[in-house]
């Protein structure tokens, strides 16, 4: 038998999720950058395990962060016999994510005031 260490989410990083997810982002993707931003790089399993998602709900996270081109997947070859484990990292830096999030915020307050303001013209 052998033993894996696994990281759990402690207070900071679920706070962390949660304002992911308060950015429009989804669940499983939150649980996943946040694990991942701590431990610089994580098989699938390791997620499951320290994220409290299920298999479908890493892969669907996975190429969510991918097609922001936020994270790198790698495939590593099992000993034996198997399909290889998926082993992923980020591709940028926590603090450039954040950065990109903020601007996506900005657009959208900046669009929400131009709808206000023309809400209040058409109302005259």
């Amino acid at each position: 038998m052998k033993t894996l260490r696994i990281n759990q989410f402690d207070k900071k990083d679920e706070e962390i999720v949660d304002a992911l997810i308060s950015l429009s982002m989804t669940k499983p993707a939150a649980r996943m950058l946040a694990y991942i931003q701590q431990v610089n790089e994580a098989t699938s399993v390791e997620l499951e395990m320290g994220t409290g998602l299920r298999q479908p709900e890493v892969s669907i996270a996975a190429k969510q962060l991918e097609e922001r081109d936020w994270i790198n997947e790698r495939e590593e070859k099992k000993t034996g016999k198997g399909r290889p484990f998926k082993i992923y990292s980020l591709k940028v830096g926590f603090k450039d994510i954040i950065a990109h999030l903020e601007t996506e915020q900005k657009k959208v307050d900046a669009e929400a005031k131009d709808k206000i303001e023309r809400l209040k013209k058409l109302g005259k």
